[in-house]
């Protein structure tokens, strides 16, 4: 029997949880004492405050480039590769942070709650399939449809609310309804986890995601690279297993090298197994 791979879908689904993504937010953050903004969080130095700070940002910055068409400044260096841009991002990302800390949790509360129906109206009002602003370089993309970069951006909410949720104690967003969305966007990841994994033209990798939320891929080798399938390819050179659970986190730097090596399991050439470990859906 052979089994059907076919290009992944658009995928149309997120605008519509930006605004309730958004609003299990609040709920989290509305009920914080200063203790509670306080606490550490999985994101480097960042507190519970930083972290909300930071998707102030994002929302304000969305609002900003993809509504208003609002041209940002120019780097004062050249950006020139994917390392520059990270390193980039992750100054203005700083910037922003060490300012925010002269605004109060109750500021930051009220902003937040202006922000985030501003950008799901915004970014669901916006034709899916017209060019994004920005390309989704994880992803490996030169240029994105708007779809993508919705998707992106859900990404970013959904997987820094899950930092101040482990922050406070709060259940984390793991049922079907947020989880699904996300791991199937965040696939888009692995042609570039495996860009420079050698093989020969026409060779298959399945992955497989265990779980209600999960599903199959197949990484196919063509010319230099390597295109995303949806769907379990026949008889690949190699297969690799892991649940939703530790796949998310695999996808946003919460799981350790330890943690892999248990969450992870494959058979046929480790080789070409291997970069599922090194995969990671955010500018890192």
């Amino acid at each position: 029997m052979t089994t059907t791979v076919r290009e992944p879908p658009p995928l149309l689904e997120h605008a519509a949880l930006i605004a309730p993504l958004h609003e299990r937010l609040l709920e989290v953050l509305g009920p914080l004492d200063e203790a509670g903004w306080r606490r550490p969080t999985r994101a480097g130095a960042w507190r519970v405050r930083d972290v909300a700070a930071h998707l102030l940002d994002g929302q304000l910055r969305a609002l900003s480039f993809r509504r208003d068409a609002y041209a940002p400044p120019p780097p004062d260096t050249p950006v020139d590769g994917f390392r520059p841009l990270v390193a980039y991002l992750d100054r203005l990302n700083h910037e922003w942070v060490a300012v925010s800390t002269r605004l109060s949790p109750r500021v930051l509360l009220d902003l937040l709650a202006w922000s985030g129906p501003q950008v799901a109206a915004a970014l669901a009002a916006r034709d899916p399939f017209a060019e994004a602003v920005f390309p989704v370089a994880w992803a490996g993309e030169e240029r994105s449809a708007h779809w993508m970069d919705v998707a992106r951006e859900y990404t970013e909410h959904w997987h820094h609310q899950q930092q101040i949720r482990e922050a406070v104690g709060a259940p984390l967003l793991e049922d079907a309804r947020f989880l699904r969305p996300l791991l199937h966007v965040s696939v888009r990841a692995l042609p570039r986890a495996w860009a420079e994994t050698e093989a020969p033209p026409g060779s298959a990798v399945v992955v497989h995601i265990e779980g209600e939320s999960g599903g199959d891929w197949t990484l196919r080798r063509h010319g230099a690279g390597w295109t995303l399938l949806e769907g379990a390819a026949d008889a690949p050179a190699a297969r690799v297993a892991i649940g939703e659970r530790p796949a998310w986190r695999l996808f946003f730097k919460a799981l350790a090298d330890d943690e892999k090596e248990r969450a992870i399991t494959t058979s046929g050439d480790p080789r070409l197994a291997a970069p599922l470990a090194t995969a990671l859906a955010v500018m890192a």
